[in-house]
């Protein structure tokens, strides 16, 4: 992965960072009123963790980082 590559990866992930974080404040607020919305924070919390990855480790390849392509997901449930 070339140094361009990993600074780009890098800003993107910070801008996930810089959006995200507000609108996961929003989904705690909201997941005390209505609970059902913790599956929603949930999500929200693991793209925000994901992307901290990214930051701190920039040398990982893509393809440890991606999300199986396959149905291994699921089947782990």
């Amino acid at each position: 992965m070339s140094q361009a590559e990993t600074g780009r990866e890098t800003a993107l992930a910070r801008n996930l960072l810089e959006i995200l974080g507000p609108y996961e404040e929003e989904l705690m607020a909201f997941e005390r009123l209505n609970p059902a919305a913790g599956a929603l924070r949930r999500a929200v919390g693991i793209a925000i963790a994901e992307a901290c990855y990214l930051i701190s480790d920039p040398g990982v390849a893509q393809a440890e980082w991606a999300p199986p392509t396959d149905d291994s997901a699921r089947r782990t449930r």
